[in-house]
């Protein structure tokens, strides 16, 4: 089989309008990636308002008509650009498994599965359906360069803040059996020790609901106790992430904080201007 090699690319043994394509979709500092990127944004917003207004009695019974088509609409949308995806991609199979393959065949599915649910039974089942596509928020991800960052700093803290929620799961469980023991026989608040403990999470976090105060001296002061710790606490998983963040931005990172190369293998983004390898699928990028 002969092949025109005017319409492949030199580099990537690839039909030009496939590297074009990547172009558009996975590159967002080209004319036409950032073109893209703004209409897709423009649908993910459209589709979260009309799941919003679906909700809305009133406005649904009004407008379901146009609801409906706006929906379909964005759906054939979502669709054609989740296809343009694989077809962008030298291993299809490797974007499919990704996170972003999985969101972007999640924002399409739960359309397309209402339509084989049928009868009064399923009703349930069609509006849980429906309301998955609130998910494509999670598309939203893809326009913020500093995700990536932030995904690696909360996966290298993970075990430091694994360490402080157990240590708070044990001061809240220790500070709630103290103060049914103390409160219980004249605090009907207090009944039970999971009502206690979650008298004390509730305490903790300062969000304090109010519904169940302690009333003897002795839980007013561990009250006062918990509620100063809750101030100290919070600023606790605050730290330890800003730190690994501080780590992941090395200097290298600092001077040019650009993160825009796409693969053209597996279409992993987020790759820092000069990275040569990817980091998901560790094919070499192109330039």
């Amino acid at each position: 089989m002969i092949t025109n090699p005017e319409n492949r690319d030199s580099k990537t043994d690839w039909p030009k309008w496939r590297k074009e394509l990547h172009n558009i979709i996975f590159e967002a500092d080209t004319p036409g990636g950032k073109l893209f990127d703004v209409i897709l944004l423009i649908f993910i917003v459209l589709s979260i308002v009309a799941v919003m207004l679906e909700t809305v009695e009133g406005f649904d019974t009004k407008y379901h008509r146009e609801i409906v088509v706006v929906e379909w609409i964005i759906t054939i949308a979502f669709t054609l650009e989740y296809i343009a995806r694989i077809l962008a991609v030298k291993k299809p199979w490797r974007y499919v498994r990704s996170f972003y393959g999985l969101v972007d065949l999640f924002s399409t599915l739960p359309a397309y599965l209402s339509l084989f649910v049928a009868g009064s039974q399923g009703f349930i089942v069609i509006r849980a359906l429906r309301l998955l596509r609130v998910f494509r928020v999670l598309k939203l991800v893809r326009f913020s360069n500093a995700s990536d960052t932030i995904i690696r700093a909360l996966t290298a803290s993970k075990y430091k803040i694994i360490v402080f929620m157990i240590s708070v799961v044990t001061m809240v469980t220790i500070v709630g059996a103290l103060m049914y023991l103390v409160e219980s026989p004249t605090n009907d608040g207090f009944s039970s020790i999971p009502e206690s403990i979650y008298w004390a999470i509730v305490t903790l976090t300062t969000v304090g609901y109010g519904d169940i105060s302690p009333e003897t001296p002795f839980g007013k002061l561990l009250a006062s106790i918990i509620m100063i710790l809750g101030y100290g606490i919070i600023a606790v998983p605050t730290g330890i992430v800003s730190a690994e963040m501080s780590n992941q931005l090395g200097p290298k990172q600092k001077r040019n904080p650009s993160f825009n190369k796409a693969c053209l293998n597996c279409g992993a983004e987020n790759h820092p201007r000069g990275a040569t390898f990817c980091h998901r699928c560790a094919d070499e990028l192109e330039d």
